[in-house]
């Protein structure tokens, strides 16, 4: 996690030091002369987006208590094996809920009426996902 956290820093401080150099050349280009804003807001907006990611990622490793098996030269594989969730195999929920999302920007793009269409098969899908363990074979 120190690498990230590093590797995040130096990715804001490029993006802020992008940000100078690219208003800097766009006032000084003879052609121009004046700032193009897309660019400048683009890359000022992706240096924060890197602060905050940053920032994030060192208050957790400084809430978590130790370094993480990964960040140690002395780790083995069996030290970073903790269980990650719980995750459904045969579960076709997630596969229909993308399907309705896919629907949904579709609607967007074509027509709004899909979108309804999708919203419904979005919301049946959700529901089944979520009460996927309390009825039929697997319900407890």
């Amino acid at each position: 996690m120190n690498a990230t956290i590093r590797l995040f820093w130096i990715l804001a401080g490029f993006c802020f030091a992008a940000c100078a150099a690219y208003t800097i050349w766009g006032l000084l280009d003879a052609n121009t002369g004046y700032i193009e804003w897309v660019g400048t807001i683009g890359l000022a907006l992706v240096g924060i987006l890197s602060v905050f990611i940053a920032f994030y990622v060192s208050r957790v490793f400084k809430t978590q208590g130790g370094e993480l098996p990964e960040d140690r030269l002395d780790a083995n594989i069996d030290d970073g094996e903790a269980e990650q969730g719980f995750f459904s195999p045969w579960s076709w929920w997630p596969i229909m809920l993308a399907g309705a999302a896919a629907l949904l920007f579709l609607g967007v793009a074509i027509g709004v009426w899909i979108a309804f269409i999708a919203a419904a098969i979005g919301i049946v899908s959700l529901v089944g996902w979520v009460y996927e363990y309390h009825r039929g074979y697997f319900g407890h």
